[in-house]
This record gives C-alpha cells, sequence and structure tokens, in this order.
C-alpha cells in the first residue's frame, strides 16, 4: 500500500516594517531624540538643585530670590520634580512596557508640558528676535522693577526647555499615532451632540475678550494693570502677552473645528484644540499662583482686572478641553 505525502503550505514569515517597533526597540531617531530631551533638562535642574542648596549662581544682588521666603523653597523643589519628571517621560514614550501605562497617567503630564513649554517656544524666540532688531528693552533706562536673574539663566533655560519641547513632540506624536491612531483617521465627521456647540461657542465668546485684553496690553494699554506692570512694559513683556492672546484663540478655534465636523481630517483640529487649551490653561493657572503668592509692595497688588483675565484663561481652557474629551469619547465609542 503506499501512501501521498500530504504537503501544507509553510506559515508566511512574518514582515519586518516600521509598524512593530515594539518587537525591535525604538529607531535611531527615537534614541536620538530621548538622549537630547534628557540631556535638556540638565541646566535647569543644576541651577535649580544648586538654588536649594544655598548657592545665589545667576542671581543678581538685590533680586527678589535672595530673600528667605518658604514659597520659593517649595517652587524651586516643586519645579525641579516637574522637569525630572521629562525624564521619565521620555522612559515611556520609548520603551515597550510604556504601551502599557494607563493612558490618563501618560496624557495628563503630556498635557502639561504641552502647556508650559508651548508659550515658551513661541514667545522667546519672538524676544530674541525683536532685541535682534533693536526693539528689545533699553537697559540704559532706569526701571522701577527690582532685579531677578542674569541674562543668561534666561537663554541657558528657555533654549533648554525650547530643545525639550521639540525632542518630546518628536516621541509623542509617533506613540500616539501608533497607540490611538484610529482617533483621528479619517474626517472629523457629523457635528458633534448638544451641548457640545454650545460649549464650543462660549469658550470662543470668552476666548475672544481674553485674546483682546492680551493684545491691548501688548500694544502697550495699561488699564487693568498695576504700577509695576506699567513700570516694567517692553517688547519682551508685549511678545509674553501677544502670545497667551495667540493660545487662547488658537484653543477656542480647535474647539470650535471639532464640534463642527465635517469633512476636515481630525488630525489638525486635534492637534490644534489640544495645544492651545494646554497652553492656555496651564499658564492661565501658573500665573495665577504667581500672582497670588508672597507679600507685594505697594503698586504691586494684582488688580482685579488680571485676576479675570488669567481666571477667563483658565475657564477658556477648560471649555475647550471639555469639547476635545467629548470628541475623542465619540471616537472611542465608534
Amino acid at each position: 500500500m503506499t501512501t501521498r505525502a500530504v504537503h501544507l503550505p509553510k506559515p508566511p514569515r512574518p514582515a519586518h516594517d516600521a509598524a512593530q517597533p515594539s518587537a525591535s526597540g525604538p529607531g535611531a531617531g527615537r534614541r536620538v531624540l530621548a538622549a537630547v530631551a534628557v540631556a535638556a533638562t540638565v541646566p535647569y535642574l543644576t541651577l535649580k538643585t544648586a538654588w536649594l542648596s544655598g548657592s545665589h549662581v545667576g542671581i543678581p544682588a538685590g533680586s527678589v530670590l535672595l530673600e528667605p521666603r518658604l514659597v520659593l523653597t517649595v517652587a524651586n523643589a516643586v519645579t525641579v520634580l516637574m522637569d525630572a519628571a521629562v525624564i521619565l517621560l521620555v522612559l515611556v514614550l520609548i520603551r515597550p512596557w510604556g504601551k502599557r501605562v494607563p493612558s490618563w497617567l501618560l496624557v495628563i503630564p503630556s498635557f502639561v508640558a504641552t502647556g508650559l513649554l508651548t508659550p515658551i517656544v513661541l514667545g522667546f524666540p519672538g524676544q530674541l528676535l525683536l532685541r535682534g532688531m533693536g526693539l528689545g528693552p533699553d537697559e540704559a533706562a532706569p526701571t522701577a522693577a527690582k532685579p531677578f536673574l542674569d541674562d543668561w539663566v534666561f537663554h541657558v533655560v528657555y533654549g533648554g526647555f525650547i530643545i525639550q519641547a521639540i525632542a518630546l513632540a518628536g516621541l509623542f506624536v509617533p506613540y500616539a499615532r501608533e497607540r490611538w491612531g484610529r482617533r483621528w483617521q479619517g474626517p472629523l465627521g457629523t457635528r458633534l451632540p448638544s451641548p457640545t456647540g454650545v460649549v464650543a461657542g462660549a469658550a470662543a465668546v470668552l476666548a475672544a475678550v481674553v485674546a483682546a485684553t492680551h493684545f491691548y496690553w501688548a500694544l502697550g494699554g495699561t488699564a487693568g494693570q498695576n504700577a509695576s506692570q506699567i513700570a516694567q512694559y517692553s517688547s519682551d513683556t508685549a511678545v509674553g502677552s501677544a502670545v497667551h492672546g495667540i493660545c487662547a484663540l488658537t484653543a477656542a478655534a480647535g474647539a470650535l473645528l471639532l464640534a463642527r465636523g465635517g469633512t476636515r481630517r481630525a488630525g489638525w483640529p486635534l492637534a490644534v484644540a489640544w495645544t492651545g487649551s494646554a497652553a492656555t490653561l496651564c499658564w492661565g493657572m501658573w500665573m495665577l499662583a504667581a500672582f497670588s503668592s508672597g507679600d507685594p509692595a505697594p503698586g504691586e497688588q494684582t488688580t482685579t482686572a488680571s485676576y479675570l483675565i488669567y481666571a477667563g484663561q483658565m475657564i477658556t481652557a477648560l471649555l475647550a478641553t471639555a469639547v476635545l474629551g467629548r470628541f475623542l469619547a465619540g471616537r472611542r465609542a465608534g
């Protein structure tokens, strides 16, 4: 009796493509970005650690930072932890176990990092550009402001922050595409259900008020500011105010695009809403905290208008973030 051999087809070999980075680890580009992001934290961490240890490097005589205040010590310790968290965030974005981290535990620090770094990325180069054009603050003119930090500190620290922002963006975008890419694939789709449109509209109205005030201050307006703010007005403060206004409008624009839906691809509206709302919320909170701390001297008391504008920033951002969350929740259900 004879038998016939049954030839079963061999299973195909797995293809080696870029869609499966977890098998071979991050590519060379991501490893370089990770190293750059970690290295960019060194200047800030070094300075803050030195100050906590009692060093006065970079702090001129007469600076308010030399006054023994518990709030400054706490602020320095908190900001050291915040910048050190960048290193942990980098590890999450490049290591295989990072894909198992709960979404909220990654999204929240990424949102905060976006919010704190974006205005610096936009504002500091703008300030340097105006100075290069001869439009910077007149260093020879007398000023009522107390000295704060040596100029080189801002260049070193803000330069490090800008490098961090670029490197983190380069790491976060491909990570988010691999883990949550389905959330922004395809068009925006149908209009979000009520009351999301009302929330987006309220964010737009409030953002218009906040932005108009910041642009007014950027152009030299003095209403709603205290004597110290008026005396310190320069191209640097003007750029800062303008950036706050732009971020508020960006948050509202992103919220309106997401709420209206349509055939536009979802990626850019999501990026606009994320970046604008993060920057507007984080810096609104940061400025409110700064205004509320310490014992201001006469002429430095925070005005009611300033409190209202920075509170308005926070509310604008929270409304835009609510629209962003509603959009993502709908895409998840879909």
